[in-house]
């Protein structure tokens, strides 16, 4: 593929004529609550009126006065988001889309779709460590500039096991702006990386995005064939015909699906499933969804204390 300037404009104009215009139909106004940000400082307090909100109600002001008061808040609309791409040699594996190729579209498209808005995006590449870091900024040049790093992007040769958990440890301490983060990964890792998360979750709210190819859920009758670690290169001589063993694969499948999902929960993760085989535009309606969802649970967007949900409870999956 080419990685030349003009390319990119062309796969960003693509996504923008093809995807964005339907997204622009189904959202309809609800960019404006998808995009914003969460920071409410308190502007004043007044009487209640009819129609107000219940949960604006500051009940110590109330009770003092024997008359209803409610707060008034400044919203921060402006986001900062993050994207934290795995770009180890598991997500160059595809039956049909290679997973890096559905990642680029998505970020791309999302990182536009944020930057229409004003807000800001940046990235962090992860291939066996950290090695570049793209600063948050806004615009659609720099979007452009996102995607060209990424098409540029060598495919990594024969690695170690990723270890999700450095990657982690090294996004937590260069970001300190509470953001939105989008980890963009197959979550193919070495063990340890569920702390890290939960940790990295209490500073900001995070999205995992989880790439996977349908191959890699359960197998069909292909007869013999090679699988190859595309990590490690370990190579397995394997008979696909043998009904056990195409169960014991999806054993092993489901049992990872079941440990990565309690992860992802005990740290309030929200999970956004993007398949080699989907639809970009399902997947956005599917954020847009997760977005709603996060914003309910966390009371309407009121901070704690004031008639939300109480602290321990606000990232409950």
């Amino acid at each position: 593929m080419s990685t030349s300037p003009n390319n990119s404009e062309r796969i960003l104009r693509r996504l923008e004529w093809t995807v964005i215009r339907r997204l622009d139909g189904l959202l309809y106004g609800d960019y404006r609550t998808l995009f914003r940000g969460s920071g409410l400082d308190l502007a004043d307090l007044r009487e209640y009126q009819y129609h107000d909100d219940v949960r604006y109600i500051d009940w110590n002001v109330t009770a003092r006065l024997q008359t209803p008061y409610v707060r008034e808040y400044h919203e921060d609309r402006e986001v900062t988001a993050w994207f934290l791409l795995d770009l180890s040699p598991s997500v160059d594996f595809g039956s049909q889309t290679k997973k890096r190729s559905v990642s680029t579209e998505f970020i791309t498209l999302l990182a536009r779709l944020l930057t229409r808005q004003g807000n800001r995006v940046g990235a962090l590449f992860y291939g066996d460590h950290v090695d570049t870091v793209i600063p948050a900024r806004g615009g659609r040049r720099h979007v452009l500039s996102l995607l060209h790093k990424l098409l540029a992007r060598p495919e990594m040769p024969r690695s170690g096991a990723t270890d999700l958990r450095e990657f982690l440890r090294t996004a937590y301490q260069l970001m300190r702006r509470r953001s939105i983060v989008f980890i963009v990964s197959d979550f193919f890792s070495a063990p340890g990386w569920a702390e890290p998360l939960a940790h990295l979750a209490q500073r900001h709210e995070v999205v995992a995005v989880r790439l996977y190819d349908p191959l890699e859920r359960e197998l069909p009758d292909m007869g013999m064939l090679v699988m190859q670690d595309s990590e490690t290169g370990e190579q397995l001589f394997v008979d696909t015909h043998d009904r056990t063993f195409r169960k014991r694969f999806a054993s092993v499948a489901e049992r990872r699906e079941r440990e990565l999902r309690t992860a992802l929960g005990r740290a309030g993760v929200d999970c956004l499933e993007l398949a080699t085989d989907g639809d970009l535009v399902d997947a956005i309606l599917r954020f847009a969804d997760l977005r709603k969802r996060r914003s309910r649970l966390a009371g309407g967007g009121l901070p704690p204390g004031a008639g939300g949900m109480p602290r321990h409870l606000e990232r409950v999956a």
